[in-house]
Parts: C-alpha cells; structure tokens; sequence
C-alpha cells in the first residue's frame, strides 16, 4: 500500500460509512477508526442493536471515506473507499479489538462490539501533491 495513503490514513480518526437500508437506500454513519495497513483493514466500534449494525450484517458490502480532522479549504485531501464487512469469527477480525483500542483506550470503557472491514479498494485525493493528485490501491 502507498506511504501517502497510510499515513494520510492512520492520523484521522473519523471515517463516514454507508451501507445500503432494506429498501436498497443508502445510509451513511460517522464512526471513530483504527487502521491496519498491512492487512488493509480498518476496525470500528459499535453497538450490536444499533439501525447501521443491523443493516450491515445484512448486506456486509460497504463504503465509506476519510477527511482530514481538520480541513483545509485550500487543500483538497480524503480517502475513498469501498469493502466488506467480515464476520466477528473470521480470522482476520481475530485482533480486531486490541488493534482498535489500542488508538482509542478510552473507548474501553464503551459498551460495543468492534467491527472489521476488509478494504477492498481505495482512491486518495491528495492536492499538497498537485491539484487534483489521485494515489489508488487495490487489493489483490
């Protein structure tokens, strides 16, 4: 994966996720982030009984992006990107909450549980390289 898009990536902590409703609407959430980048995955928390939980459990496939936590008007920067719930049991979830609180400590004392997400594919708008500069990755 590029340096621009880990780095870039690992600094933020808000990502805005949408996932598609029953009626085949998108609906977006805000949530706090962790990132692994060797294995492009990024970890949330959330509670099991909440409307996007039970939307994605439904239909796992997702996107989402990633804005600077503090915007620059002038410097155009974000990630988009799209992949999959994986399923708690999966073997790539199996660290999911160490590596989550790990950035987040104080989200131990939250009820939740903590989601994986494998990233499947990611573009990056980054302006401090040229206007309009896109880096893109792709899983294999």
């Amino acid at each position: 994966m590029n340096e621009d898009i880990i780095n870039f990536t690992r600094n933020q902590t808000c990502a805005t996720i949408s996932c598609i409703n029953e009626i085949g609407k998108p609906y977006c959430f805000n949530c706090f982030y962790a990132f692994n980048s060797e294995l492009g995955l990024l970890y949330f928390k959330s509670s099991n009984d909440t409307y996007h939980s039970g939307l994605i459990k439904q239909n796992p496939c997702i996107a989402g992006t990633i804005l600077p936590d503090k915007l620059k008007t002038i410097l155009v920067q974000g990630i988009q990107f799209d992949g999959e719930l994986l399923p708690g049991d999966h073997p790539l979830s199996a660290h999911a909450s160490a590596n989550y609180h790990k950035k987040h400590p104080m989200a131990l004392a939250m009820h939740g549980d903590i989601w994986t997400i494998q990233i499947n594919h990611i573009k990056m708008t980054d302006s401090s390289k040229g206007f309009g500069k896109k880096i893109t990755w792709d899983r294999e």
